[in-house]
């Protein structure tokens, strides 16, 4: 019997028989040659049905099988520099497993609900297919960088009793009679790891009850979020810098097929090298206004005025030093200016906004406790995390990375629902 192979693998098998198993994904008929576009998740590879060469039988199910349908056929691996991965099937045979009939995507212009109320088959296509291994390898490549310098994975829950990034963003569930949320970020839980392991990250679901409709906003989302005891903010963003650039370097190397496929331009990847510009918030606020802008300090960036700012430069650019009051309860105050916490946002190029946010964490008890009194949180729920600053509490820094932000920038996507395998957004649970 022939070896059954992977598609990915056929140049190893050249002018021998193998089977495959797949799926068709397109079909032309020349003549009394039919052309077969398979795919079995590893790659997709021409297979050649000649008339006079297969039983009858063999010929009329290739004419008659349609797109999606699943399939077991056995032929002769042949090298052809032209076809996809450089290699061809000449069929001797051929098994229908499932016919698929009326297969609803086909190769013409689909609107995106209805693209996105078929998720679950649209995921099948090629762009798509693309986006989601460039989506995989990103995470091996993350989670790779942090082991090999020695951050320890401490997995963050996802039900938690308390606020990460404000109230109005919360979804609620019942426990066991008590209030629980969906957490909003792993990052509390990861200073507590960063206390008793020193460098440590999660990378996971989050979730943010925004009512935003932005190309750029998922209710469900995953970030990588990584806390270093001993760290400072320009340590964290020195640490940003080089992650960053080993991530778009990891992806240009280990992605250049299913960039091509997705016809991703990659020469402004190629310029995301060290160092990075570092703007004060002061800075940008002036760069706005200065560009026509009605901009009033003390805001937070919406997307168009990101996309000014990143603009400017050929790279990512970090915003520093931002307002107290627009971040999140936990920021460590600038010792020389009490109106500025020392935050930063890393903003990526070619209009794609926050891609990672961070800074340093306040590591003193009281101001810990004024500042959750001044965000109108109760402290019972956060005694947890205020024991961290009893006992042997140290200045410490982290930030969150957003995957989606991160993999629609590198493969060129436009809206953000492209880059997670089932986006949730308002309106959107299913499929």
């Amino acid at each position: 019997m022939p070896p059954t192979v992977y598609i990915e693998n056929l140049s190893e098998h050249v002018d021998t028989e193998v089977t495959l198993r797949g799926w068709l994904y397109n079909k032309r008929e020349s003549g009394k040659i039919a052309f077969l576009q398979v795919r079995d998740g590893t790659g997709t590879v021409q297979a050649v049905v000649v008339r006079s060469q297969v039983a009858e039988g063999v010929w009329q199910q290739a004419a008659e099988t349609s797109q999606e349908t699943s399939l077991r056929l056995t032929g002769s691996v042949r090298a052809d520099e032209r076809a996809p991965g450089g290699c061809e099937i000449q069929v001797s045979a051929l098994q229908v497993l499932q016919a698929a009939a009326g297969y609803p995507i086909t190769p013409k212009e689909h609107g995106v609900d209805f693209l996105m109320d078929r998720r679950h088959l649209w995921l099948r296509s090629a762009q798509q297919h693309a986006v989601l291994r460039v989506r995989s390898k990103v995470v091996q490549i993350c989670r790779n960088y942090f082991h090999d310098r020695g951050f320890t994975l401490v997995d963050s829950p996802i039900l938690t009793a308390l606020s990460v990034e404000g109230t109005s963003t919360l979804f609620e569930t019942d426990y066991f009679g008590r209030s629980a949320y969906l957490t909003q970020s792993g990052q509390l839980y990861q200073e507590a790891g960063a206390m008793a392991l020193g460098k440590v990250f999660c990378f996971g679901p989050t979730f943010r009850a925004e009512k935003s409709k932005t190309r750029r906003h998922l209710t469900e989302f995953w970030m990588l979020e990584p806390e270093i005891a001993f760290a400072s903010i320009d340590d964290v963003m020195d640490l940003i810098e080089d992650f960053i650039s080993s991530v778009v370097r990891g992806a240009l190397d280990r992605c250049a097929p299913e960039l091509a496929e997705l016809e991703r331009d990659t020469a402004r990847l190629q310029q995301v090298v060290p160092p990075f510009p570092r703007i004060h918030y002061d800075d940008a606020v002036r760069l706005l206004q200065e560009a026509g802008e009605d901009f009033e300090w003390g805001n937070d960036f919406g997307a168009r005025d990101e996309t000014i700012i990143s603009e400017q430069y050929d790279r990512p650019v970090f915003i520093n030093r931002f307002p107290a009051r627009i971040k999140p309860f936990y920021m460590q105050p600038d010792a020389e200016r009490d109106d500025l916490v020392l935050g930063c946002d890393l903003l990526a190029p070619e209009g794609y906004g926050e891609i990672v946010g961070g800074g340093e964490r306040i590591h003193d008890l009281e101001l810990l406790e004024s500042r959750l009194r001044d965000h109108g949180l109760p402290l019972e729920p956060y005694q947890w995390y205020l024991d961290l600053r009893r006992y042997g509490s140290v200045p410490h820094s982290g930030f969150g990375m957003g995957l989606e932000r991160v993999v629609a920038w590198i493969t060129g996507r436009r809206h953000i629902r492209e880059c997670i395998p089932f986006p949730r957004m308002i309106g959107r649970l299913e499929p």
